[in-house]
């Protein structure tokens, strides 16, 4: 008896536009540029001669195999891109692609831009809507209070304003 292909639903990659635009980017840059300084890299290290003890060409080959998985991320990830848009119908309540002020446990104020796994930055207070504050406040209004259970604890946190 012969496997028949499963087909698995793909999971869509929630992204802005922008973020679209900057995951083509990368996966440009990596076939165009990136791809053929490994290649080159690989074929000076192999110039060396024996490859049981040359250092160059493992590094060249680690390289060049984290190189191609990268690209291999990325189609996929442009593939099953979803772009966000802004619904005018959920206006004030916190979605992908809303900015929120929230209200820390320790009083402090953020503004979070919410957006989709592969654009989160928390340095840039850009959270995914998979993270624990994510999810905790999706589909909130301003003034509600949101617990958050995260690695380091239960947290509270005051939605100040949705835009």
């Amino acid at each position: 008896m012969a496997k028949k292909d499963i087909k698995v639903p793909m999971k869509k990659i929630l992204v802005t536009k922008e973020g679209l635009q900057k995951l083509e980017e990368e996966l440009k840059y990596l076939i165009e540029t990136r791809r053929k300084e490994v290649a080159e890299r690989l074929a000076e290290a192999i110039s060396y001669g024996d490859l049981s003890e040359n250092s160059e060409y493992d590094e060249a080959k680690n390289e060049q195999a984290f190189v191609e998985l990268r690209i291999t991320e990325l189609e996929e990830q442009i593939k099953s891109a979803e772009i966000i848009t802004e619904s005018k119908e959920k206006k004030g309540v916190v979605g992908i692609g809303s900015t929120v002020f929230l209200r820390l446990p320790n009083k402090e104020e953020h503004e979070y831009a919410i957006v989709g796994s592969t654009e989160s930055d928390p340095t840039m207070h850009r959270i995914s809507n998979e993270s624990p504050v994510g999810m905790a406040i999706l589909g909130k209004k301003a003034k509600e209070t949101v617990e958050v259970v995260a690695p380091g604890g239960k947290y509270k946190y005051e939605i100040l304003k949705v835009s």
